[in-house]
Formats: structure tokens, C-alpha cells, sequence
């Protein structure tokens, strides 16, 4: 029996997309917030967090009313060419798999180093970090290949136990927030602490966090051209859940971590496993340091699955991989095998990884989609839907999609100041 027609004779509830959005912009890159944001540290973070997610929602909902004018199935590729042409579409293609595949990268990075930490730290036997790639790698690329309702089903157990283990985690360190550490007091701040120097440098990693437009056309594809509601209560819901959790975090360390601690974290290149191994020594439970572990294997397993399920989709779209068990196969080993090759031999590159990927990221996710709907609109008499932006909207996120693209270019460069 073909497994793909029973997915397609299924219909979805609004869980199915919500966990979608929420697994992919709310995992393992969690993790490079503190880092990213200690600069600037707890009250602007969260006034840059809440801007940026506003800026990242519009311009999903921009996507969604063009996705749909194009039907289920239908990807960047084939959108972005027919509305811009194809030099456009070159642009973006490039734009759109080197996020994909960074973040792949990125999260088969943070997976393996969790994965041989939690290895090491219950059973003293030392991992190759090479090892826990291949085996990773293989691992999410069997899910993949297998079924995309699979991957839905997997990560939505994963995202709850995330979330279970991350709340009874660090519950337990919300009574100890210390506000002096929090709105880091004249007492424990570093000499001469400046904030506002460091806030360029947070934009790249805030794009990245709220990145969950590689799925739009998945989640239009999950749900048809009929269900709309859904889609756009996915996409909302998912934002505004991550916004709340991402500021519930940075309180959680940022209250227990002081400002003045960070730069020796940052120095060891601040990979998921160091920052992981930095809170666990908050903690005087062995139990309560079990659950952590939980939380960080969760936590980049669920991103892994979800984030790269956009690429995988988009590399069926560009190659016209069929959808079968031979065609699945193929997507599986483009999808997988380049990051999975570059991460064999630089294990370590989760957090610039991270930053990088906003380089690119900024151009489809930012100023890709108000193009994109204005063409469209110029195109089209009617819509499925419209989002709620107008002209000025459209124009105010491509200028701030510009200042974000510029902030990455300086940093490449190295003419950002660093927190360090």
C-alpha cells in the first residue's frame, strides 16, 4: 500500500501545523540566544525579540498568500521564477539552500555533540564526533525518507517532551532569578558595560529564531488551498508562543548566569554542549541534571526534523524527485549527505553556523516575500488570501530587511563590535 496516499487522504488538525512551526523555530538554536543576546543582555533582548517576531509573522503571512495562489506541492522555486524570473529565482535558490543546508548542518552539529556529551557523561565511553555525525545523519535521513507524516508524528512527541523537560527544568530555577543579575546591577556588571554597541549583532541570530518560512510551503501542502485558517493560526500561534518562550529563557539563564560569566562560555565557542554543561552547573540534583540532558537531545532532535523537512520538500520541488520510495531516496541523499560530509570533518560549528545562516536567510525570509506579494498582487485579480499588509507595510520590511542584510555583511567582516 502506498504509505504517501494515506498521508494525503488524512486530513491534519491545527496541532499538526502549530508543532510543525513551533518544532522548527523553537529547538536547539534556543541555545545560541544567551550567547547572541548577552551583549545587549535581558531588557533589550526582549524588546528586539518582540520587533523582530512582529517583522518575521508579517512576512510569513506574506509567503502563505502567495504560496497559495501557486496550490499544494508548489515551493520557492516554482513561485519566485514565475512571479520574478529567473534571475531572481538563481538569487534565491542559492539564498534558500544555503540557509537550508547551514541549519542542517548547524543542527546535525548541535545533535552529535549533545548526543556524544550524554554518551560520555552516563556510560564514560568517548564518542567520536565524527561517529555521532554518520549515525545521526543516517538516522534523520531514514525518517525522512520513510514518510513526511512520520517526521510530523516524531517531532510532535519530541516538541512535547522538549517542552516537558524544559519546563521542569528550569521551573526550578525561577526562584532563584536574581534580578541583580538580570538587569545586571552597577554591582556585578563589567567595568564600563555598554549595551547599545552589541545590538547589530543580535539581528542575524533573531532572523534565524523566528525561521520558520522554509516550511510554508509545507504547511500549505499539509493542509491544501482549503485550509487556510489553519495555516495562518499555525504560523501565528507558533510565533507568538516562541517570542513568550524565547524571553522566558533569556530570564531563566540571564537570572542565573551573570553577564560577567559569559565570555568564558563564549571562548569555548559556545556549541550546544558547552552552554548545556554551563546551566548544568546550576543545578545540585542529579535528577534535575537528567532532565536537562533530555531537554538538549529534544531540543536539537526536534529541529533537526523539522527544519530540514523545508529542504527536503524544496529539493523534491527543484529536481523534480518523484514521490515515491525510489524518489524519496534521492531527496533523502541530497537533502543529508553535503551537511552531513561537511559536518564529519568540522564538527563544531553550531553557533557561527547560526549566525552565518542569516546572511542568506535575511533575503528570502525578509525581503524575498514583500517583493514577492507585490508582484503577485499585480498578477493576480483574486486571492485565496490576503495578508495584512499594505504597500507602506510591504516597503517598511524591505527597508529593515536591508539594515539586517547590511548588519550580516559588516559582521563577515568583522566591523561589528563583539561581545566577548
Amino acid at each position: 500500500m502506498d504509505i504517501n496516499a494515506i498521508e494525503r487522504q488524512s486530513t491534519p488538525g491545527l496541532i499538526s501545523g502549530t508543532m510543525l512551526v513551533i518544532a522548527t523555530v523553537v529547538g536547539g538554536g534556543m541555545f545560541s540566544l544567551p550567547i547572541a543576546m548577552a551583549g545587549v543582555w535581558f531588557p533589550g533582548a526582549s524588546v528586539i525579540l518582540i520587533v523582530i517576531a512582529i517583522m518575521m509573522l508579517l512576512t510569513g503571512l506574506m509567503l502563505v498568500e502567495v504560496n497559495l495562489h501557486y496550490g499544494a506541492g508548489a515551493s520557492f522555486n516554482t513561485f519566485t521564477q514565475d512571479l520574478l524570473g529567473q534571475k531572481w529565482n538563481v538569487v534565491v535558490g542559492i539564498a534558500f539552500g544555503f540557509v537550508l543546508y547551514i541549519l542542517t548542518y548547524a543542527y546535525i552539529s548541535g545533535s552529535s555533540a549533545v548526543m556524544a556529551q550524554t554518551v560520555f557523561k552516563y556510560s564514560g565511553v568517548r564518542f567520536p564526533a565524527n561517529i555521532s555525525v554518520v549515525l545521526v545523519s543516517m538516522l534523520v535521513g531514514v525518517i525522512a525518507w520513510y514518510s513526511s507524516l512520520l517526521v510530523g508524528r516524531i517531532t510532535t512527541v519530541l516538541i512535547i517532551g522538549k517542552f516537558l523537560a524544559f519546563f521542569a527544568t528550569f521551573s526550578g530555577l525561577v526562584g532563584h532569578i536574581d534580578v541583580a543579575k538580570l538587569a545586571d546591577s552597577a554591582e556585578i556588571a563589567l567595568p564600563n558595560a555598554q549595551y547599545l554597541p552589541y545590538i547589530l549583532m543580535t539581528l542575524p541570530f533573531c532572523i534565524i529564531s523566528f525561521g520558520f518560512h522554509g516550511n510554508v510551503p509545507s504547511l500549505v501542502k499539509l493542509y491544501g488551498t482549503q485550509g487556510i485558517p489553519h495555516i495562518t493560526r499555525s504560523i501565528i500561534i507558533g510565533t507568538l508562543f516562541a517570542v513568550l518562550l524565547y524571553i522566558f529563557w533569556l530570564a531563566v539563564t540571564m537570572g542565573n548566569i551573570s553577564r560577567a560569566d559569559f565570555p568564558p562560555i563564549i571562548a569555548k565557542g559556545g556549541n550546544i554542549d558547552v552552554f548545556v554543561e554551563a546551566i548544568s552547573g546550576l543545578f545540585t540534583s542529579q535528577y534535575m541534571d537528567l532532565i536537562l540532558t533530555f531537554f538538549g537531545n529534544f531540543a536539537v532532535a526536534s529541529s533537526l526534523l523539522a527544519a530540514t523537512l523545508g529542504l527536503f520538500d524544496y529539493i523534491a520541488d527543484l529536481f523534480h524527485f518523484p514521490d515515491d520510495n525510489i524518489g524519496r531516496l534521492k531527496t533523502a541523499l541530497v537533502t543529508y549527505f553535503p551537511p552531513a560530509a561537511v559536518c564529519f570533518f568540522f564538527p563544531n560549528g553550531f553557533v557561527h553556523a547560526i549566525g552565518y545562516a542569516g546572511l542568506a536567510f535575511t533575503i528570502w525570509s525578509v525581503i524575498l516575500p514583500p517583493i514577492l506579494v507585490k508582484a503577485a498582487r499585480k498578477r493576480f485579480a483574486t486571492s485565496h488570501y490576503t495578508s495584512p499588509c499594505n504597500n507602506t507595510v510591504l516597503n517598511l520590511v524591505i527597508v529593515g530587511g536591508g539594515i539586517v542584510y547590511l548588519t550580516v555583511v559588516l559582521d563577515v567582516f568583522g566591523l561589528l563590535p563583539t561581545f566577548r
